[in-house]
């Protein structure tokens, strides 16, 4: 188990030595949530690395990544835990059949931690011999306002109930990072107890940074192409601009093709890798591939 990092400039050299190319900004507020021992909230466009930096750091610090993937209809019993009921049943039916069925002993039994499920809520709760886990809750503006609710008091003392055998809370708190792809507005109240910071597309030198660490044997020449061609694409109107996730692929797609340089025949043959709906292929196939290409070429021109 590493110590967490001691200074912003350490943060930062910590998530670069796990291929997480990561702003002056963002590596400020990821050192305040560890050293402050702060949840830390994530918002931004989906694809642009707010779920990697939670497995940079759960790698980084060798802790254990527990994952809350949120959905709508998400409630508290399915994020904290649940009891294994066929085991239950079959306790039961070996205590009667056995005639050693105290009803009290069976009882206090059946409800304990050996017939509990644990789910990531009280397992981020409970002790690790590596130290406390890196609970990441992800994509939290899918869940309804309720669960919400309920993520308040979790976050706030980090603990969990269980009426059954009562409140765990955790001996150290782990390190939460929630992330939201901002298709609602997530309430205040819990964004108050967060640390918060926007995650923007990068910056063309950030995201040929981020290309060249997570794609090793790119060329220079291609992952410049792939990177203007794909910062061209957010320009227009698309119904889903494509991420950073969308450009690591695409170029991994091409090394795998010996692709040297792109070419208006074969961004049409894997446009499939960069955008995800068919209507964005289609209006971008083509014509629009080379008009795209072109202006690509002619900035990467401009700026060399």
């Amino acid at each position: 188990m590493a110590e967490t990092p001691q200074s912003i400039d350490a943060t930062i050299a910590l998530l670069n030595a796990q291929n997480y190319v990561c702003s002056r900004p963002l590596g400020t507020v990821a050192f305040l949530a560890l050293k402050l021992g702060k949840p830390l909230f994530l918002e931004g466009e989906a694809g642009v690395g707010k779920t990697e930096i939670a497995k940079a750091i759960a790698a980084a610090l060798g802790r254990r990544l527990i994952r809350l993937q949120c959905y709508e209809g998400l409630d508290a019993a399915s994020a904290i835990y649940e009891w294994n009921f066929s085991a239950q049943m079959i306790a039961i039916r070996s205590a009667e059949a056995t005639g050693t069925a105290d009803r009290e002993m069976l009882q206090e039994e059946l409800f304990s931690g050996n017939y509990l499920i644990r789910r990531p809520l009280l397992d981020a709760m409970e002790p690790h011999p590596e130290g406390p886990p890196v609970l990441l809750i992800d994509e939290v503006d899918r869940t309804d306002e309720p669960f919400e609710a309920f993520l308040l008091e979790a976050l706030s003392d980090y603990q969990v109930t269980i009426p059954e055998i009562g409140t765990i809370k955790a001996e150290e708190p782990p390190i939460v990072i929630l992330t939201s792809n901002r298709t609602r507005e997530v309430h205040d109240a819990l964004k108050r107890r967060c640390l918060y910071h926007w995650v923007d597309f990068p910056s063309f030198e950030r995201e040929m940074e981020i290309i060249r660490a997570r794609v090793p044997g790119v060329t220079e020449k291609l992952s410049s192409e792939v990177v203007a061609f794909v910062q061209s694409l957010r320009g227009e109107d698309l119904f889903k601009t494509p991420g950073v996730a969308e450009s690591i692929d695409w170029a991994r797609c091409l090394i795998a093709l010996d692709t040297v340089e792109l070419s208006p025949e074969v961004i049409s043959d894997t446009l499939g890798a960069v955008l995800k709906y068919q209507d964005d292929i289609a209006k971008i196939a083509g014509a629009e591939a080379t008009r795209i290409l072109n202006e690509a070429r002619a900035k990467l021109g401009r700026a060399g």
